[in-house]
């Protein structure tokens, strides 16, 4: 339980209001300058997969694009600026093994992948990868099973 909600905060936990018909976090996106070379680096250099790739709009004039980790319920879907710059967005994923990630990113060469993973007090182990748009994607070690 978050401290914010142990704290009383308005709309935290309070059983006075409706509940959410949301159940879950499937989506999360990012802003891309061409959607064909996120589509490569995705899958190409990260060893994601599609999910969808589907045109859209009135006229199709329009790209709905998705990739994910193999086996991940959630996606990222990967669209063109509509009011701001590419890039800037972050998100974690997660393996059970942080080292061994790092290493085969780093050995498929031109990624923007940190130095050495890192292990701030309190927190897992991790490290960063920047997308060639800016977006950020944290790989987080997987706590262990209790």
């Amino acid at each position: 339980m978050s401290s914010g909600a142990r704290a009383g905060l308005p709309g935290m936990s309070d059983s006075t209001q409706s509940p959410t018909t949301v159940t879950n976090i499937g989506v999360t996106m990012f802003t891309v300058s061409d959607q064909d070379a996120a589509l490569a680096f995705y899958t190409e250099k990260l060893g994601f997969e599609v999910r969808s790739d589907t045109p859209y709009g009135e006229n199709g004039e329009a790209r709905w694009l998705e990739v994910a980790p193999p086996g991940s319920r959630a996606r990222l879907s990967l669209n063109p600026p509509m009011m701001s710059q590419p890039g800037g967005g972050s998100i974690g994923v997660e393996t059970p093994d942080v080292r061994a990630e790092h290493a085969r990113l780093k050995a498929i060469g031109g990624i923007d992948v940190d130095e050495e993973p890192m292990q701030p007090p309190g927190a897992p182990q991790m490290f960063g990868v920047r997308d060639p748009d800016g977006n950020h994607i944290w790989v987080v070690e997987t706590p262990p099973e209790s």
